[in-house]
């Protein structure tokens, strides 16, 4: 098997009007904005925009994730309009078993750009992409159950949920248990 290092990523995902790629070192500033812009909205479903956090932390956790892809024990990945350059959210491959292989994708948008089907078609590019590129056999989605709005994601694009982990997470206060969704995609799932 492949050094899971080894392994080749391209410089960018392409999409219609967006294009996907790594973060890099000083990303940080865009994220913090972003994440300043959209705090209220993320809160209740991200425990990273529960906290917050300075521009030096922020870059501080773009950089750790840049040295997570390098060796792929983790592909954070930036989202941004092809039309402008801006950066406009995250996604990513998360949970890797490079054995199997099998990843989750996760996401998120700057509030300023959600209802606009962009995180539709991102995971739908990073989904073909993990199963064409990286012979993934798996492709997992999991989020909140209350989070209507993430789940429009995979089920827009053909994920079946498998099941949903009673009490598996607590709320954004650290309180009450909350349950979450578990959506697939393998590769017998793809139209002919």
């Amino acid at each position: 098997m492949t050094k899971a290092s080894l392994i080749e990523f391209p410089d960018r995902i392409e999409t219609p009007r967006l294009y996907i790629r790594p973060c890099m070192p000083g990303d940080g500033s865009d994220v913090f904005r972003a994440i300043a812009d959209s705090r209220s909205e993320l809160k209740p479903w991200l425990p990273f925009a529960r906290k917050e956090q300075t521009l030096e932390e922020v870059e501080a956790g773009v950089r750790e994730s840049f040295a997570d892809f390098i060796k792929k024990t983790d592909i954070r990945l930036h989202i941004y309009l092809k039309e402008t350059d801006e950066f406009i959210g995250s996604t990513g491959l998360h949970r890797i078993d490079w054995d199997v292989p099998k990843v989750e994708i996760g996401y998120w948008l700057n509030s300023r750009h959600t209802k606009k089907g962009y995180m539709v078609e991102a995971v739908k590019a990073l989904t073909h992409f993990a199963l064409h590129d990286l012979s993934c056999q798996r492709v997992e989605i999991r989020c909140d159950e209350r989070n209507t709005s993430s789940r429009r994601v995979p089920e827009k694009l053909g994920f079946l949920l498998e099941g949903t982990f009673r009490h598996d997470h607590l709320d954004e206060k650290g309180t009450d248990a909350r349950d979450t969704c578990v959506y697939s995609f393998v590769p017998e799932d793809l139209p002919d």
